[in-house]
């Protein structure tokens, strides 16, 4: 595995536990290749509540104003593969991981799905190697611009509104067709959304409605 020293130098944390450092920056492709190696799909599950309630205690306290159907909005959009991705990428977080030769060919260091599921999974890592503070405290410096962003604008990132509005005034309206693919844990959705039949825009997320909303996204900036 790559020296990680920057990569924790970037967290502000430096591993005790080296075997969890290890194991929340394995893909399962490398797992395959590899018996016996663990991999991060169990840490990502972890990682995700660990996010989630940072965040989640974050814009509790920071914004007592807000409705809870507000705030769930907020939280949904800090939280989303998108963003996790965005800041696996800030930290080069795709250098870092372990994973087969096939994962690899394919260009899997720079997935969006493989970002987020990393993502999650080092979040994990550093709540098991130093309790929930800790993770807590370095979720909230990568996280905290982002979610204050999209507090200031809630409804900004909303594309699907925006897509419908804009075609509500030629009396149209956009329709989503959606597959997933993958095991449970790992499921990836491919959303296209038609107008009058034709393919407006497509795009990936780890649930339908992310899946939609990158679908009408791409659909605004090519079409819009």
């Amino acid at each position: 595995m790559r020296d990680t020293e920057p990569l924790e130098e970037a967290l502000g944390h430096t591993f005790s536990d080296r075997e969890l450092l290890a194991e929340a920056l394995t893909h399962s492709s490398y797992a395959a290749e590899h018996p016996g190696v663990g991999h991060n799909e169990r840490f990502e599950f972890l990682g995700d509540a660990v996010l989630g309630l940072a965040v989640t205690e974050f814009l509790f306290a920071t914004y007592p104003g807000y409705p809870e159907g507000e705030l769930a909005k907020i939280r949904a959009a800090s939280v989303s593969g998108e963003e996790l991705a965005a800041v696996a990428r800030s930290l080069d977080l795709g250098a870092y991981l372990r994973m087969g030769k096939g994962e690899e060919a394919s260009g899997g260091r720079e997935k969006a799905s493989i970002l987020a599921d990393a993502m999650e999974a080092l979040i994990a890592a550093i709540h098991l190697d130093a309790g929930y503070p800790k993770a807590r405290q370095i979720v909230l410096r990568l996280w905290e611009d982002r979610v204050r962003a999209k507090a200031a604008s809630p409804g900004a990132r909303d594309y699907k509104t925006r897509l419908q509005e804009l075609l509500a005034a030629d009396q149209r309206r956009p329709e989503y067709v959606v597959e997933g693919r993958g095991p449970d844990h790992a499921r990836v959705f491919t959303a296209v959304v038609l107008v009058d039949g034709d393919e407006w825009g497509r795009g990936e997320g780890r649930s339908k409605k992310e899946a939609e909303q990158e679908a009408a996204r791409h659909a605004l900036e090519t079409r819009g």
